[in-house]
């Protein structure tokens, strides 16, 4: 049963899938252009649904815990960030420049939002600090990864200026969700009892660029370039970037002293990066031709820390269980 779990899930295997359609049949030519704009309109509707969507009474009840805020955004921000500097005499070499710029962008990416909030609900963290920490996260992401990309990667978007590329960003992601907060009233009900429908809009856009993007970098030679040694290398670089990331969130919060709670949202709203906010972004701040390379990093880290945090919050979740009839677990001891 714990193998079955950490196999890849119905969406994974759907990526994966994306990615060889890509590679067999990559677009062309008008239907590149087809398919560009088919997934600008994608994105546009899947932030317009995330705004319509996300409760700001749920918001504001979290917002008040501003020490765990700051402690989550320095941990997506400026963390990560350095953790990615420090790892680039070993990385870089391992995994040639181009895919280290994909591990730097990772970096500089927000945390993701619906599985920080579903880990932290699983292991019984504090969920109203979660649903305001992960999304204050990604809509402040629209702003300071962008900086942190001419910062670490020298990318300043395809239009040559950081603050355009900002713009685009505002444009394409930060208006359609503002709309979507503000048409809440009014079809926030009915999105909300159709969640199991809107996570379709959601994977849709996702595979719309992921493929699009594959489609380029197929046509610019990207398999010739990323042998399978390759592959595994870059998976390695994920696994030690995750395992850092985990441990140092999880040691932040237990010296600043916060509860256990407060340290299960800390960890899962820290250590994540969104594939969601991640994938578009890139369309915006890359060329076309390029974007495949850059998000392979990103693509791999999704998987394995979908896989390695829904092992830890079974394991919280299973600590506090037990503790509540009596035992005293390790992981609960560790105050």
């Amino acid at each position: 049963m714990f193998l079955r779990r950490l196999l890849p899930d119905n969406f994974t295997l759907t990526l994966l899938a994306v990615v060889l359609a890509a590679t067999l049949l990559p677009a062309r030519g008008q239907a590149a252009t087809i398919f560009e704009w088919i997934t600008n309109l994608a994105i546009a509707l899947l932030f317009f649904m995330h705004g319509a969507k996300l409760s700001r009474q749920a918001i504001l009840a979290g917002a008040g815990h501003w020490r765990l805020h700051l402690l989550v955004f320095a941990c997506t921000f400026v963390l990560f960030p350095l953790l990615g500097l420090a790892l680039r005499p070993l990385l870089e070499p391992l995994l040639g420049t181009e895919l280290f710029m994909g591990m730097l962008y990772l970096c500089a990416l927000p945390a993701t939002v619906q599985s920080a909030i579903a880990f932290t609900s699983l292991a019984r963290g504090n969920i109203p600090s979660a649903i305001c920490s992960a999304a204050a996260s990604s809509l402040l992401g629209i702003f300071v990864t962008p900086l942190l990309v001419a910062l670490l990667m020298g990318v300043e978007g395809d239009s040559g200026s950081t603050l355009d590329a900002i713009g685009k960003i505002s444009l394409q992601l930060l208006l359609p969700f503002v709309l979507g907060q503000i048409a809440q009233r009014w079809i926030g009900g009915w999105v909300n009892q159709n969640k199991s429908w809107m996570k379709y809009v959601d994977q849709s856009s996702i595979l719309l660029v992921v493929y699009t993007a594959f489609s380029a970098a197929v046509i610019g030679g990207l398999w010739q370039q990323v042998p399978l040694t390759t592959l595994l290398a870059v998976t390695f670089a994920c696994c030690l970037l995750l395992a850092l990331a985990l441990l140092l969130t999880h040691l932040l919060g237990k010296w600043l002293g916060f509860s256990l709670e407060d340290r299960i949202t800390i960890l899962f709203c820290g250590s994540k990066k969104s594939l969601a906010t991640g994938v578009p972004m890139a369309q915006v701040l890359f060329a076309s031709s390029s974007i495949g390379m850059l998000i392979l990093p990103l693509m791999l880290f999704h998987q394995i820390q979908l896989m390695t945090c829904a092992a830890l919050a079974r394991r919280y979740a299973g600590a506090q269980e037990s503790a509540s009839h009596g035992a005293v677990p390790v992981l609960v001891r560790a105050r």
